[in-house]
């Protein structure tokens, strides 16, 4: 093998490495954060770039090793999560920050996504649910747990749903295909992406090209504006 092929394979996996998303693990047991980086070093694009037990070290950590997504437990000592979101948010460049928690209530939620998490996840959630929201908070994109989205979408029809769409949801799914609406019917029961495919014997890729035509052809700026469009429309029974 010549020296050019090494160099050529070893420029390579450099820019691999750059372009993996760069991810902070935050959490006060050692357990959780060793369970989630296993589950982590085996997805592709994908590089844990530091773990910390507490909201403090989170913060410092995170403006020495600029990750491009946190990880965030609620309860922990020092700092708590929800108040190092604001002291995360400040930084240049801020990471996205998705809270992975046990707890799911109301207000952790509310406040969470108040003071600028991209997301929030219970730690139930599978492998694949885990690696997919770090993809798509990296991408930018709101992440929710099914049983949060239900409780957002049930704060947000109590407070008039401010900042959804005004037209009449029916002139909204005018332009959906008939599975388009099933799907809609699910992501208005919170389900994810995984379980919409399990329920309907067909693959994730094909249930994101529904998700993404759906929030195209309604005008939803995202998964939760979707359900909530589901339910305004009644198709949740």
């Amino acid at each position: 093998m010549g020296a050019g092929h090494l160099t050529d394979q070893a420029h390579s996996t450099a820019s691999a490495a750059d372009s993996a998303i760069r991810v902070l693990l935050a959490d006060d047991e050692q357990m959780i954060r060793h369970g989630v980086r296993l589950i982590l070093k085996h997805a592709d694009g994908i590089d844990v770039v530091g773990e910390a037990a507490n909201g403090a070290e989170a913060v410092r950590l995170a403006a020495e090793q600029r990750p491009d997504v946190v990880l965030l437990d609620i309860r922990m000592p020092v700092l708590d999560g929800l108040a190092a979101i604001e002291r995360l948010r400040v930084l240049d460049p801020a990471p996205q920050v998705v809270m992975l928690t046990t707890f799911g209530d109301e207000e952790n939620v509310l406040r969470a996504l108040g003071a600028g998490a991209t997301g929030f996840l219970l730690k139930d959630e599978g492998p694949q649910e885990l690696i997919s929201a770090v993809r798509a908070a990296a991408a930018g994109d709101a992440v929710l747990s099914p049983g949060v989205t239900g409780t957002v979408i049930q704060r947000m029809l109590r407070g008039g749903a401010a900042g959804v769409r005004a037209a009449a949801p029916d002139q909204r799914l005018a332009r959906l295909t008939a599975r388009e609406r099933e799907v809609l019917a699910m992501l208005g029961e919170g389900l994810s992406n995984l379980d919409i495919g399990k329920r309907l014997g067909i693959g994730v890729g094909t249930v994101k090209t529904h998700v993404r035509s759906i929030l195209d052809k309604t005008g939803s700026d995202s998964r939760v504006q979707a359900a909530l469009l589901a339910h305004q429309a009644g198709l949740t029974g």
